[in-house]
């Protein structure tokens, strides 16, 4: 489950112009993040770098833009090497999927929530309203769930580990915008950067090894995946992606193919 929204944003851009001989250098430029209002993660935009001309020889280690490290959800700037070249596979990955919760498939006990009601706000203390409990339990493991009853019915729940609860008009990545179905993806930072896009090549299988159910596969198969998100600190690791697949549509969705782990599978890096 990703979360964690709001990070710094550092671009820098060196230039070199000049006669022969001359080098290219470059410095990442970081300030802090502001909190993402909704489940917030970290973005960090990709550096460009301009090449200098044919005669001038550049120097350094090109650096390319992640999302910020589990441990702290703030960028490093560190250089991350991509995974695989652009355009071949990658073996040995571990998929999961996340989800929007819809409250009209849940029934517990009813349970108060507060925290905030818009974005651009951190651990309120607002009223947000009274849910079943195990709608909030899936808003707090998922980070999103779609209100259906009372004064907030249309609005979305939302959580992320730095900002709480808080009411929101969207499902939203980590940088505030709607998650987009069987298109956004998360990672850690280290591991595919912000914007990385990738394909599933193969479903790996379950954790204990049984088939990973054919029809499920196939929808990852088919969809072509962008890193907009990002795993709450700790949840996430070493070729572990995340892949949204938009909202639950019946009870006990966990229990549904589509909620699937798959281990040793096969992704395929598209730039």
């Amino acid at each position: 489950m990703p979360a964690g929204r709001a990070g710094p944003l550092g671009i820098a851009v060196v230039l070199c112009l000049a006669a022969a001989g001359c080098q290219l250098s470059s410095s990442d430029i970081h300030g802090p993040t502001q909190p993402q209002p909704t489940a917030q993660r970290t973005l960090t935009i990709v550096p460009t770098v301009v090449p200098p001309p044919a005669t001038a020889p550049a120097t350094g280690t090109p650096s390319h833009g992640a999302m910020s490290p589990p441990a702290t959800a703030h960028n490093t700037g560190a250089p991350v090497p991509t995974t695989a070249p652009a355009g071949q596979a990658s073996d040995g990955w571990m998929i999961t999927v996340y989800y929007t919760a819809v409250e009209s498939f849940h029934h517990g006990q009813p349970e108060s929530v507060t925290g905030c009601p818009r974005q651009d706000c951190e651990h309120g203390h607002d009223a947000l309203g009274t849910y079943p409990k195990d709608f909030i339990k899936a808003v707090h493991d998922e980070g999103t769930g779609r209100i259906t009853n009372g004064d907030h019915a249309g609005s979305y729940l939302n959580w992320s580990y730095d900002t709480g609860y808080w009411l929101d008009t969207v499902p939203a990545d980590t940088t505030g915008q709607r998650l987009a179905p069987f298109t956004t993806a998360a990672a850690d930072s280290g591991v595919l950067a912000q914007g990385a896009r990738f394909t599933v090549v193969a479903c790996g299988t379950e954790e204990d090894h049984s088939a990973i159910d054919a029809g499920a596969c196939g929808r990852l198969r088919a969809a072509t995946w962008t890193i907009h998100d990002e795993f709450t600190p700790g949840l996430g690791g070493d070729k572990h992606i995340d892949l949204y697949v938009g909202e639950e549509d019946r009870v006990d969705f966990t229990n549904s193919p589509l909620y699937l782990t798959g281990v040793g599978a096969r992704i395929a890096i598209a730039g």
